[in-house]
């Protein structure tokens, strides 16, 4: 069975920053955490440039991924660097380099802290890895067929759950 759209997929992956200087650097590797990703193909659970990565590759299959930042977390985007009022953060301690989730237009996002001046904070909304080439060591373990409970939601379930009680708003 190759991936495809509506399979469950339970894969190994190390993720790399491509530094400037050709080196790397690990940012994450969900082996040694012994924590596999499982994700369901093509519901945008994952970056686009993997998943198009990996559709129609084998289980067992094991593969190197560099995504461009266009392909990963996006091009960084100077537009999304501004200034707003300390009392838009209330009682919460800042410091150059905080980070918080907030709501954004899109839905969540990360809001790291460039700089205080008095009232006035600097921020960045461009997410932590934009601008960043990535790249990605990818061992596939298992491919399975999505339930029709988790294509309802739109991501895998834990193995316990019980599926009658699961909503379906799927239309057959």
């Amino acid at each position: 069975m190759s991936i495809s759209a509506h399979q469950v997929i339970t894969l190994h992956y190390r993720l790399y920053d491509v530094l400037n200087d050709g080196g790397e650097q690990l940012l994450d590797d969900s082996q040694s955490r012994d924590k596999p990703l499982e994700y369901l193909h093509g519901h945008d659970n994952i970056l686009p440039g993997l998943e198009r990565a990996l559709e129609s590759q084998p289980a067992g299959a094991e593969l190197s991924v560099t995504l461009a930042p266009a392909d990963a977390y996006g091009v960084y985007n100077e537009a999304l660097v501004q200034t707003v009022s300390r009392a838009s953060f209330g009682n919460t301690p800042l410091e150059v380099g905080s980070r918080f989730q907030t709501e954004g237009e899109a839905g969540p996002q990360i809001v790291t802290v460039l700089g205080l001046d008095g009232d006035n904070v600097s921020i960045d909304t461009n997410h932590p890895l934009a601008g960043h080439t990535l790249r990605y060591q990818v061992n596939v373990l298992t491919i399975r067929e999505a339930t029709r409970a988790e294509l309802a939601k739109g991501h895998p379930l834990p193995p316990d759950t019980d599926y009658s009680k699961v909503e379906d708003r799927k239309v057959l």
